[in-house]
């Protein structure tokens, strides 16, 4: 037997994303989202959606571009941090002591500190309800020269991601690798 728990948003887990922008004055910012996944793989693209409330949404329609950067959960203090206070208001980069290093490829910074950093510009926006979502074509992904890749991957137990879960307000890291993709049931 199922329960109804009407129109709820029940997906899990969903990432911790920091975004970084510049603002109108060329100053670094940073915002935690949660909304955001993979939307496309050719070209490469994420999307991320924001209220118009918060202070990076002006910031991503004037400069068509933004980082996605994943932080590792040695910095789940920070990433909550750029979650809860405005950037119109407070220095991020200024009072976490994080490093803002400006991006070859697009107008926005990203964090050297974070192992996961993705350049990307928008390609498009959509008016969705409450928030925006701002779709980007991933241009460069950086990851940090100690992870040791996989294939073309790094190794999530070496960049130990965070994920939300919006019922609860909890932050969490993944968990061990149960089976193989495409794999399940081929005597893998």
């Amino acid at each position: 037997m199922k329960k109804s728990m009407g129109a709820k948003t029940l997906v899990y887990p969903t990432p911790v994303f920091v975004i970084c922008t510049y603002d109108d004055e060329g100053n670094p910012n940073a915002m935690t989202a949660a909304w955001g996944g993979i939307c496309c793989s050719s070209p490469p693209c994420v999307a991320v959606s924001l209220r118009k409330a918060t202070y990076t949404y002006s910031s991503l329609l004037a400069k068509k571009a933004f980082t996605l950067n994943i932080p590792s959960e040695n910095y789940i203090k920070e990433a909550d941090y750029f979650g809860l206070v405005s950037g119109k208001k407070e220095n991020k980069f200024a009072h976490t002591g994080l490093t803002p290093v400006k991006s070859d490829l697009v107008d926005a910074p990203y964090i050297k500190e974070f192992p996961v950093n993705l350049e990307c510009k928008i390609i498009n926006v959509l008016e969705i309800g409450l928030h925006t979502q701002f779709i980007g074509e991933v241009l460069d992904a950086k990851i940090d020269d100690t992870l040791q890749e996989k294939g073309d991957h790094p190794l999530i137990e070496q960049i130990k991601p965070l994920i939300f879960t919006p019922e609860s307000r909890g932050y969490y890291v993944v968990g061990k690798q149960i089976a193989q993709a495409f794999a399940v049931g081929n005597d893998t």
